[in-house]
């Protein structure tokens, strides 16, 4: 939190003109002085003349330790009292004062549905992962203290008590302008919890469930706010919760000598004076199983799982797996943790971060990868291949066993997708790992096949006659390619197929929600990808065409000049350029589009939330969440 302290300057009025402010004037004086820490640059300081009427801005700038906490004086015209950068309208003679304050910020990280934030030492923000609402622009925020991520909303204390919050699918869980004496923020699900210095509450957003039922509380040291339930944490010890107690994630009035709360989707956990831990709530994942569990020194509660920070800076985590989201195992030296839906985020005594669960998959920790030829991305997990034994090596997700390729020889191409691996032999044969439905079965009798590309749940092969064969699921016809002749070339997506003919034309099956199967008209293609939503292709003059909605953002993409290669990820497209440099457009929610720096690069393929670029000389690169996190240094 903050430690601040505030410095009053004495102001003192002079009238500018004879009869100023008497008789009707038509001028008016501003006084403007600063407390220690600061200036205001505009106007600036001293005593200044305006008409009647005029509509003054007013900018106040901190010095190096200190935030702007408020204006003071005669600030009744002012628009925001709490804002460095606001206006005053003149109706009188006013005289006004910049406050500023000292702080101290820890470092300190927060996980939210599906995005992480950090709190760097300087009161600045970063923050990756889903930013479909704006809940990761937070880039512009300065002076804070502490930050709460929300299922889709992000929150921040600043240090003069007051809130900001950006993002959220409920606007009045951003309704935070007003606040003051805020000591403690929590982002909920569609709800923010405020703590104020007297021990009281204040909550915004949803409350139909009664989770913004605050108002009566006192005595409060800490607050948490969980999937539809908001948990307070008073000074002797005691816990008072409310909102949505569908599965016992309220019951916690019996809990006593407990120093730290932490409300999850569904249930609530609490840390006793003595290191060990209570939880209530839903339990269907073994969520609160938390009895056995000693020197304790933090608990955060997530989605389905809770995990708990040792004294010796080890963690421990109980609760679904499914995702990774438990694994935290081999985790030392942590210093904070916290839990999101899915993934949990663990912040080193260095001031670097680790992650586990969705989008921290390890699909990025290619870094020691040598003497690869070829690379393919899968949804969250990344397979390199065809090195000089012709095998094959993968990392990321593996909840199916789509990264058991261990074994695999004599490979000569390789494609990801969501759930599996395939890999082509150099018989014409195929095999393949993860998501093993019994339509798939069928690609272990395929022969002669020249390519292969894996889709959601469906395999196609490309075939020595250049015709085509698809296994899998086929709810959508993605696999109806039975009549398809003079095929160069196939792409599969996660609910289509799209073909290359050798005379530079498209065909495509599938699912076509997005308009991605959209591409009869489209000449002189020589190579294709397939994502989620989209299908690109790439023409023969090195420009590339796109069928997608316009909601995916790759405007820009009919700019792009001399392209070699196009790969196609979730909701980002990336092309590899001559010259060996890359360019990429789309959501860069994860950090997938930041490849601009990127050299020597001779092959592309674009993940779910990840980017992969394979390099000249045999090595690999990466850009997403993790690649990021890499950067974070919060101290």
């Amino acid at each position: 939190m903050a430690r601040a302290s505030i410095f009053f300057a004495l102001v003192a009025l002079t009238a500018g003109l004879t009869g100023c402010g008497e008789g009707g004037s038509d001028y008016y004086d501003l006084t403007i002085s600063s407390t220690e820490g600061g200036d205001v640059t505009t106007p600036g300081e001293g005593t200044f003349t305006y008409y009647t009427g005029t509509m003054v801005n007013l900018v106040a700038a901190p010095d190096a330790g200190y935030c702007f906490a408020n204006w003071t004086g005669n600030v009744g015209t002012i628009a925001n009292v709490n804002d460095a950068s606001t206006s005053i309208t003149m109706n009188d003679d006013y005289f006004i004062t910049a406050n500023f304050v000292s702080f101290e910020c820890t470092p300190m990280i927060a996980a939210g549905g599906g995005h992480t934030v950090g709190l760097k030492f300087d009161g600045s923000v970063v923050a990756t992962g889903g930013n479909q609402f704006g809940q990761c622009d937070i880039g512009s925020w300065t002076c804070i203290v502490q930050v709460s991520a929300g299922a889709t909303h992000t929150a921040g204390l600043k240090a003069n008590g007051t809130v900001v919050a950006v993002g959220g699918t409920y606007s009045e869980a951003l309704a935070v302008g007003g606040w003051i004496d805020i000591v403690q923020v929590a982002a909920g699900n569609s709800h923010t919890v405020g703590l104020k210095d007297n021990g009281t509450v204040v909550a915004v957003g949803y409350s139909d469930d009664g989770r913004c039922d605050v108002g009566d509380w006192t005595d409060i040291v800490q607050v948490s706010a969980g999937g539809g339930h908001t948990v307070g944490l008073k000074s002797d010890g005691t816990v008072v919760a409310t909102g949505d107690n569908q599965f016992g994630q309220c019951d916690v009035g019996s809990w006593t000598d407990v120093v730290q709360v932490s409300a999850g989707w569904d249930s609530t956990v609490g840390l006793k004076s003595d290191g060990t831990a209570v939880a209530v709530g839903l339990d269907d994942e073994g969520q609160c199983d938390v009895e056995g569990w000693t020197g304790i020194i933090q608990v955060a509660a997530g989605g389905e799982h809770t995990v708990g920070l040792k004294a010796d800076g080890t963690v421990v985590a109980v609760g679904r797996d499914m995702e990774s989201q438990g694994d935290v195992g081999g985790w030392s030296d942590i210093i904070q943790i916290a839990a999101g839906r899915s993934f949990t985020v663990g912040l080193r005594v260095d001031g670097t971060l680790i992650g586990t669960g969705v989008h921290y998959w390890g699909q990025c920790d290619v870094g020691g990868w040598m003497d690869i030829t070829q690379i393919a991305a899968g949804s969250d997990h990344t397979v390199g291949g065809l090195n000089i034994s012709n095998t094959v090596v993968a990392v990321g997700r593996n909840d199916r066993g789509q990264c058991d390729v261990g074994d695999w020889t004599d490979i000569i191409q390789i494609s990801a997708s969501t759930y599996s691996t395939v890999g082509l032999r150099d018989d014409g044969t195929v095999v393949f790992v993860g998501y093993n439905e019994e339509e798939l079965q069928d690609v272990a009798s395929w022969t002669d096949i020249i390519q292969v590309s894996a889709g959601g749940i469906h395999i196609v092969g490309l075939t020595c006659n250049s015709t085509v064969v698809a296994a899998g699921w086929n709810d959508y016809g993605q696999c109806e390619v039975g009549g398809w002749t003079d095929i160069a070339q196939v792409a599969a997506g996660p609910l289509h197929t799209v073909g290359l003919k050798s005379d530079g034309s498209v065909v495509a099956v599938g699912h076509n929600s997005e308009t991605q199967c959209n591409v009869g008209g489209w000449t002189d293609i020589v190579k294709i990808a397939a994502g989620t939503y989209s299908t690109v292709g790439l023409k023969n003059d090195g420009t590339v065409v796109v069928a997608a909605p316009e909601w995916l953002e790759l405007g820009n993409i009919s700019s792009w000049t001399n392209i070699t290669r196009v790969s196609v990820g979730r909701a980002h497209t990336v092309g590899l350029k001559a010259d060996g440099t890359v360019v990429a457009v789309g959501r860069n929610w994860y950090g997938q589009c930041n490849v601009g720096d990127w050299t020597d690069i001779v092959q592309v393929a674009a993940g779910n939330t990840h980017t992969v670029g394979l390099k000249d000389d045999g090595t690999v690169v990466a850009a997403g969440s993790e690649v990021e996190f890499a950067k974070w240094d919060l101290f």
